[in-house]
């Protein structure tokens, strides 16, 4: 759970798929849009840009999207004054909680962020209240039958990366903000695509939580994924396999 945002780790039920699937889409298209408003619609000069068209790539967005979306960020079509926005607060349990924003109306945003964790068990804190307990870095997925476990990260460090972990659900192989691209790069001369390449907020450390308590931060962390504007939701708890299994029936 600990480091990643809720829709990688909540399997959606079978009439909801299609619905998720147009959300993550938006919100790409969204964030591709306002990566080339920040520095320009050439990928080979605008690394934030580059990082999200990888990331439609990988889960299968159109060439024509992700063309609409350049565009409209190079001042074609309809115009939207996009923000990054970055909340912290805290969930059942004093869990921290940080919520990655893109929004044309910081008030209307702000203020539906702060309902949804009032309604959830949770309060929303000030700037710095819990993001220092979280490191801001990129990482790169694979699948496990890529390559094993040594495998991987001998080739992790020849490519400059910090730090790798591998299971049976993947390699996770950690960077920093300013090398993800490069990293990245060097494992799929290698590896081939990635299933993932992108920048996230990862917890220095996790605390287990009871399932009743772990229950209630899903909840949030679903009802916060609801929201057009949000993007990534990122919070330093663990929960037990049997109710991650409960959650995804």
């Amino acid at each position: 759970m600990a480091g990643h945002s809720h829709s990688s780790n909540i399997k959606f039920r079978k009439d909801r798929v299609d619905g998720k699937r147009a959300k993550v889409f938006s919100k790409l298209s969204r964030m591709i849009t306002v990566a080339v408003r920040q520095g320009g619609a050439s990928a080979d000069g605008n690394p934030k840009l580059r990082l999200a068209v990888d990331k439609a790539r990988v889960v299968s967005m159109s060439k024509d999207a992700i063309e609409r979306a350049i565009k409209k960020g190079a001042g074609e079509g309809e115009q939207g004054n996009y923000e990054e926005m970055l909340y912290e607060g805290y969930g059942p349990g004093g869990v921290a909680v940080i919520v990655e924003a893109l929004t044309d109306n910081h008030n209307r945003t702000a203020g539906e962020v702060r309902a949804t964790f009032t309604k959830n068990g949770g309060n929303l804190a000030t700037t710095g209240a819990v993001s220092f307990m979280f490191n801001h870095v990129g990482v790169v997925e694979y699948d496990a039958k890529v390559a094993s476990a040594d495998a991987m990260l001998d080739a992790a460090i020849e490519a400059g990366a910090e730090d790798v972990t591998s299971n049976e659900d993947g390699h996770q192989i950690f960077t920093t903000a300013e090398t993800l691209r490069d990293v990245a790069k060097a494992l799929e001369a290698k590896f081939g695509e990635p299933r993932k390449a992108a920048l996230l907020w990862k917890p220095q450390n996790t605390v287990a939580v009871d399932d009743e308590t772990g229950e209630k931060l899903l909840k949030l962390i679903e009802s916060l994924d609801e929201s057009d504007d949000v993007q990534n939701v990122y919070a330093n708890f663990e929960v037990s396999d049997a109710l991650m299994q409960k959650m995804s029936a």
